[in-house]
């Protein structure tokens, strides 16, 4: 058989707001998450659930960075693309951005059958900030949209098991210090794209896992999946069984539907037209057993965050998903070596929106044993060393192997891909100790798993290394001991405004709102004394500082320091939205109500407003006359209004 599938490169090129630095302040907390089930509301889930929404919950985002520093301005931009592409299907992957399958395109029908972004536009929704919509996204680590939602993943040619070719992604996720893959292939003559995924575990330990392929399609879809009841979670952030809607895009605030499907009916979700019938559909063998859509609602709120995202006029979408436990409020666990893995189909299906006749139609144009084949056939491949390479991702996963020497099977971390942001954690795993820096600069990554901390409590106790060890201890829940590390540095430190930060942190944590004030002010006037320059690395760091420091001001009343904060600020700093919104904030502490309005009337945007945030409403409230409307533009609520 000659097998015509192929895989290429290519570039698309769109308006596109440009990623900028990563926050360089460690995360210590946890930034606000609106999915997670009060504690309270567990006892009334069945107990497999109560017990998985209970297990392996976050306690902050370490040792990955928060990536808050995007804006709006949009300019064209060049992205690198693989293509794999048979007489059916055109699928193009961004393996610079997650390995997000931008299109998956019909030829026989012309359609596209995703909802493809026109604009990239990072906003908030990631757990680490940064994120964007459309297109099928792979959601590993936690709760929420992966951290790897805009970084590289590694892409190689792989062999398919029908003698032609796979497109393999694969990276490590670093939250839970797991390597995973995802095989894509387009078997000749197909309809289907598939996609095989694994999970590995190479720890003597068990670990939280998850797992959601998310999916966006056109709004205004009929979404069917084999369930006549669901799991109903909006941000009231209460989780309870209720019917399937007839009609769920009629909420009218953002709200998720997790279908439960009873164990014997095959996994599938699809998002149809009303009309013609025509749209997508997306199954899998039985492990990965939730199915979900996401809604964005038809109040002012949710409209709002669609424009955001995306071009206003160019159409909404909503999301249908796929995830290993029923809900994406729960964790499950990967036993100590471990591995677990899936296969998943995407294509077309045309049938009349009614669930019992588009699951019939599904059978017929996919059977459930093709898959289960599929998997099968697929499976002795995954272990199968890539070929080509033709994406690099990062070098956190070849740290790991050279520290553990683990065998990893068709996904290998090259030593060749270890980069700066490696290189003095190489440095103390081969000699003992943390490198100084040969420049000012702000510190680099913290590692905090166990390992890495061990060794950070064994080498020579530089400032350098005290700073490092005291965010691992802080990771692990070891606060005082953190503190204590922090202290123990900031008496030798060139550099005092890191370990000020910290500090800083664990005041707020503890409630002494004043030394934390105190704290920030010494730590942003030292960093004002260091930088070097405005370029973008202590930009990023000065930005990151003043907010922080300003909010803690704020917070302890000091107006007139948060006002001399405000003054030392570069210009480009205090134009943008956020620091905009915080200037308002400080015109009201500075009882001028009015000028603080007029910043609301002159507009602005802020770009890293978070995902179920209401702080811009909350200050409006304050300004504004009693029962006065919030500014359409301002109105990002995602839960009726109290």
């Amino acid at each position: 058989m000659v097998i015509v599938t192929t895989i290429r490169r290519d570039v698309l090129t769109l308006p596109a707001a440009p990623l900028g630095p990563d926050n360089p302040l460690p995360p210590l907390r946890l930034p606000h998450e609106v999915h997670r089930v009060d504690v309270q509301d567990r006892d009334d889930l069945p107990r497999d659930m109560a017990r998985q929404a209970g297990y392996g919950q976050l306690g902050s985002l370490l040792p990955v960075r928060v990536r808050d520093g995007y804006g709006r301005e949009r300019a064209p931009r060049r992205f690198e693309t693989l293509v794999i592409e048979n007489d059916r299907l055109r699928v193009t992957v961004l393996p610079g951005l997650g390995g997000r399958v931008a299109s998956l395109f019909h030829k026989p029908t012309g359609r596209e059958l995703l909802y493809r972004n026109p604009v990239f536009q990072p906003a908030n929704f990631a757990l680490n900030g940064a994120w964007f919509s459309g297109g099928i996204e792979w959601n590993i680590g936690a709760t929420g949209h992966t951290t790897l939602s805009c970084a590289p993943l590694h892409a190689a040619r792989v062999p398919a098991p029908d003698g032609g070719e796979m497109l393999r992604l694969w990276e490590w996720e670093r939250l839970r210090d797991l390597p995973f893959q995802v095989d894509l292939w387009l078997p000749d003559g197909s309809d289907f794209l598939y996609a095989g995924v694994r999970i590995r575990n190479p720890h003597q330990r068990p670990v939280p896992g998850y797992w959601w392929s998310n999916t966006a399609v056109p709004e205004g879809r009929r979404v069917l999946a084999p369930a006549e009841e669901a799991w109903q979670f909006g941000h009231e952030r209460r989780l309870r069984r209720v019917p399937v809607p007839p009609d769920p895009l009629d909420s009218p605030h953002a709200t998720d539907y997790f279908y439960d499907l009873p164990d014997t009916r095959r996994r599938w979700i699809a998002a149809l037209d009303p009309d013609d019938g025509h749209g997508l559909v997306q199954a899998s063998t039985d492990l990965l057993r939730g199915r979900k859509l996401f809604v964005w609602g038809t109040g002012s709120g949710g409209r709002r965050w669609q424009d955001w995202l995306t071009e206003p006029g160019t159409g909404g979408y909503c999301e249908i998903q796929a995830g290993l436990a029923r809900t994406q409020l729960e964790h499950v666990r990967l036993d100590a070596e471990s591995e677990v893995a899936w296969l998943e189909a995407y294509g077309p299906l045309a049938a009349t929106p009614v669930m019992a006749e588009a699951e019939a139609r599904l059978e017929a144009v996919l059977p459930r044993a093709a898959v289960d084949e599929a998997y099968a056939a697929w499976k002795p491949y995954a272990d199968t060393e890539p070929g080509e390479i033709l994406a690099t991702g990062s070098g956190w996963g070849a740290l790991e192997v050279l520290r553990a020497d683990w065998k990893l099977p068709g996904t290998p971390f090259a030593e060749s891909t270890l980069g700066e942001a490696q290189a003095p954690w190489l440095e103390l795993l081969r000699a003992g100790s943390l490198p100084e820096p040969r420049r000012v600069r702000p510190p680099g990554e913290t590692l905090v798993a166990p390992h890495w901390r061990d060794m950070l409590e064994t080498a020579p106790a530089t400032p350098l290394t005290e700073y490092h060890l005291g965010v691992a201890q802080w990771h692990a829940g070891d606060r005082a001991q953190a503190v204590r590390s922090w202290e123990r540095g900031l008496e030798l430190a060139p550099s005092r405004w890191p370990l000020l930060r910290c500090l800083a942190v664990a005041d707020q944590v503890t409630g002494n709102r004043e030394r934390a004030a105190d704290r920030y002010a010494d730590a942003f006037d030292d960093l004002c004394h260091e930088r070097r320059d405005d370029g973008e690395t202590w930009t990023a760091a000065t930005a990151a500082l003043a907010r922080e420091t300003l909010e803690a001001l704020l917070a302890a009343g000091r107006t007139a320091e948060a006002r001399a904060v405000w003054e030392r600020l570069y210009p480009a700093i205090r134009a943008r939205g956020r620091f905009r919104l915080i200037e308002a904030a400080l015109l009201l502490a500075e009882e001028r109500p009015e000028a603080a309005r007029a910043v609301f009337e002159e507009g602005f945007e802020v770009a890293d407003l978070r995902e179920g945030t209401e702080a811009i409403g909350d200050l409006w409230s304050r300004i504004s006359s009693p029962g006065e409307p919030l500014l359409p533009r301002y109105d990002f609520r995602m839960r009726p209004r109290t």
